[in-house]
């Protein structure tokens, strides 16, 4: 397995996001999500990927219980940061010091381990100086709870004052052929501060690898039924681009999943893409990326094909106020 370092954590260069085992994406199996995770471990996959919101908290239970007889194996990230109250769509915001201390604690607890390799911020509270988030991140590196940590979803400017005040191993941001925002500043500002970067949706989440194809297969609970990329005539443009890709993986050899994830690592030895899957054969398929080699030709045709900016509609609705899904 090629490995890619996240600060001082060494991990596998492809990780799992253990994310849609458990909500958003359809109804779960967990004897299917467990098997598959083992099957990860198998194959050379060190990093998964967690939060105490997705579920929430059931997932990061189900990742404990996979884990728990083979920990020695595992880089094991999870996320802090958003409140989901009685009703599951409601969600807040919270980077103050006592909460991020107090949900260690309860992720420690879930996974059933000692320490969390990496701890991250699941999203910025604006209400909520980073640098006291940061400082309460890195009271729990000194304290042994944690062994790195990292933020999600931040721009440069928050990148540069959390590192300031204890470096950080990452930052999680969505990023794949139709989600390229981070190419802005953020990619740039992590290569300068040695920075891991971590790609989560890098298929766009399933739609870059050409099995999608009507709105109408989605669960009712599937997400992705409120995603403007999902919606109408942004669905028939954006499956128009996934074709284009679909052709050229198909003179690469490969698959279209591989060949977008080929294209993510192809971004630099910093990135580490976490794509997310509940079985074990799509787990397989997705590692095959690891041996797609792809040449300046194949880079510009890609580009040519799915330029920055072409996928059509936001990543998510406009009246989503509160914190979505990742």
């Amino acid at each position: 397995m090629q490995t890619r370092q996240l600060g001082t954590l060494s991990v596998s260069a492809l990780g799992l996001g253990c994310m849609g085992m458990s909500e958003f994406y359809g109804s779960g199996d967990d004897a299917e999500s467990i098997a598959t995770i083992h099957r990860a471990l198998e194959l050379g996959v060190t990093l998964l990927d967690t939060a105490d919101m997705y579920g929430p908290h059931t997932n990061e239970k189900l990742v404990g219980r996979a884990i728990a007889d083979r920990r020695d194996k595992v880089i094991l990230a999870t996320k802090c940061g958003i409140v989901r109250g009685p009703n599951p769509d409601t969600r807040v915001i919270n980077g103050r010091p006592e909460y991020i201390k107090a949900s260690c604690d309860g992720s420690l607890k879930r996974l059933g381990i000692d320490v969390i390799d990496l701890y991250q911020l699941h999203r910025v509270d604006p209400e909520t100086p980073i640098e006291d988030s940061v400082g309460a991140m890195a009271d729990l590196v000194r304290a042994g709870k944690v062994r790195a940590i990292g933020l999600s979803e931040a721009d440069s400017d928050t990148l540069r004052r959390g590192h300031a005040v204890h470096p950080l191993a990452s930052v999680q941001t969505e990023y794949s052929i139709w989600s390229r925002d981070p190419e802005d500043d953020v990619l740039a500002t992590c290569r300068q501060l040695g920075i891991g970067f971590l790609a989560y949706s890098p298929l766009g989440r399933g739609f870059l690898t050409g099995q999608i194809k009507r709105f109408e297969d989605f669960a009712p609970d599937d997400f992705r039924r409120h995603s403007p990329r999902f919606q109408g005539d942004n669905f028939k443009k954006n499956l128009a681009l996934v074709e284009h890709v679909a052709d050229i993986a198909k003179a690469k050899g490969c698959s279209p999943s591989q060949l977008a994830l080929a294209w993510v690592l192809a971004g630099g030895d910093f990135i580490v893409p976490i794509p997310g899957t509940k079985r074990r054969k799509y787990l397989e398929e997705n590692l095959g990326a690891l041996s797609v080699k792809l040449t300046a030709e194949d880079m510009s045709r890609i580009e040519a094909a799915f330029p920055k900016g072409a996928a059509a509609g936001t990543r998510y609705p406009a009246n989503w106020g509160q914190p979505v899904p990742r």
